[in-house]
């Protein structure tokens, strides 16, 4: 298994169980441990971090929709400019979970190559 799809994976579970007993805040922080553990290049850091916390979050919020025939999301729509569609609150919730996400997993990738870069890259800059 390539070193990507296991940090996309390990993201996904992880984030998953630290959500279980921590805030939201930790779909912040484990991409940001595992993007500076396993990240080599920045966009792929990204991309596994969207992916990972966006697919994480996009099936929490399908569960509770589907769970609680709406209630919850149709309430929430109706309360932002959303015009009351409960899909659209799922898929806004989907997109902010894989931005940040992915620029979590970004950071801790840079962050690395910042205080370790490696061998051959120095002083031209960061790849992405």
């Amino acid at each position: 298994m390539s070193r990507h799809w296991l940090l996309f994976l390990l993201i996904l579970v992880l984030t998953f169980l630290a959500q279980l007993v921590l805030d939201w805040w930790s779909a912040a922080l484990v991409p940001l441990l595992l993007g500076a553990a396993l990240g080599r290049r920045g966009g792929r850091a990204f991309l596994a971090g969207a992916a990972g916390v966006g697919l994480g979050w996009l099936l929490a919020a399908t569960w509770s929709e589907l769970r609680t025939d709406g209630l919850l999301t149709h309430r929430v729509a109706q309360l932002l400019p959303l015009g009351g569609h409960d899909w659209l609150v799922v898929l806004i919730t989907t997109i902010l979970g894989a931005l940040v996400g992915g620029l979590a997993a970004l950071t801790g990738c840079w962050l690395r190559l910042a205080v370790r870069p490696e061998k051959g890259f120095e002083g031209k800059g960061v790849r992405v």
